[in-house]
């Protein structure tokens, strides 16, 4: 039994709900959305997220019009993997399609840009095997990444801003 706190941003308030894994999340339309599937791999008994970011959930999937299977959306700080401004940890992003083709992805990648419901989605470039969309609050942080080749390495500052 997971305990989910959903930041109502209706209401400015927070709500609790207590789901089995395989009941749909709050606010998710159609059960498209299952609690095991939004907690992915994390072992927190304690999930959170917001009714915007459920909402938008329901939105892709419908335009999208297929199942979209999902690896994970919730990731606690202490889980790793993520930089220390993911939106993992705010329970407002999706990592989705890693069993997919390149083409199945690039499709759903995408319908998440020509929606204009993410916030950012991230390019083929930076998650190549899966599909990242978030709806965060604020502009996505820059990337400090190598560049590299045989005769000099250097450092790059990449920032991407969602265009929506």
């Amino acid at each position: 039994m997971a305990k989910i706190i959903v930041f109502n941003n209706d209401t400015d308030r927070m709500e609790t709900y207590y789901r089995d894994e395989n009941s749909p999340m709050p606010y998710n339309t159609n059960g498209t959305l299952r609690v095991r599937e939004f907690r992915g791999a994390s072992k927190s008994n304690t999930l959170w997220t917001t009714k915007r970011t459920m909402q938008s959930w329901n939105s892709q999937r419908y335009i999208f019009g297929n199942p979209i299977p999902v690896g994970y959306a919730f990731r606690r700080p202490y889980e790793g993997g993520h930089s220390g401004q993911s939106q993992h940890y705010a329970g407002t992003a999706f990592d989705v399609g890693q069993r997919w083709t390149n083409a199945q992805r690039t499709v759903l990648r995408n319908s998440a840009i020509n929606s204009g419901i993410w916030s950012y989605v991230e390019p083929v470039s930076i998650s190549p095997t899966w599909v990242h969309f978030d709806k965060r609050f604020g502009v996505p942080s820059c990337i400090s990444r190598r560049v590299s080749n045989f005769k000099k390495r250097k450092f790059k500052q990449l920032c991407i801003n969602s265009t929506r």
